[in-house]
């Protein structure tokens, strides 16, 4: 059966609920592993043949050292916030050797909405560092910094990891 690692770094929690119901939709064709960025090896093995990579969009792009920070005031998870983000992660997993398809989500405030992603920033940086993306970056959108996620989201990201599953037969 085909493996997927799914990575997430998540604030106040949505991200990481989205990262879950990404998985599970992934389980309709794949065997799973889901683990919090800080807890992510720092190098592929070549068993991983679907990367999915997933955080929240801060300051229009990947979360950095100074918006974790912030996050944290806001009430965010201090430990989280103050360890390793997607940002760092994503350039050190580039270093290796292992190359699987990868796609990458985010989540971010539905309203006012916003420009930038951290989702297309990830992508970005993995397609520069030789890695096929499976996908374009989805988003998955929250009420306010804190969310809760919008109605519907949760199906909505269960949906598109049985998409991503189909296409990697």
């Amino acid at each position: 059966m085909k493996q997927a690692l799914v990575v997430f770094e998540s604030m106040f929690g949505n991200t990481e609920l989205v990262a879950e119901a990404v998985a599970e939709g992934l389980r309709s064709g794949m065997a799973v592993d889901v683990v919090e960025v800080g807890s992510a090896p720092p190098v592929l093995g070549d068993e991983v043949e679907l990367l999915v990579v997933g955080g929240p969009t801060h300051a229009f792009s990947m979360s950095r050292p100074g918006t974790r920070a912030d996050a944290a005031k806001q009430g965010a998870d201090a430990q989280v916030a103050a360890g390793t983000g997607l940002r760092e992660w994503v350039d050190q997993v580039g270093k290796g050797s292992a190359r699987p398809a990868v796609v990458a989500f985010d989540t971010k405030v539905k309203r006012p909405r916003l420009p930038g992603s951290a989702a297309r920033a990830a992508l970005t940086r993995l397609r520069r560092a030789g890695f096929r993306a499976l996908e374009p970056a989805e988003n998955f959108y929250v009420d306010g910094t804190k969310g809760p996620l919008v109605d519907g989201e949760l199906d909505r990201a269960r949906n598109w990891g049985t998409k991503c599953a189909a296409e990697m037969v």
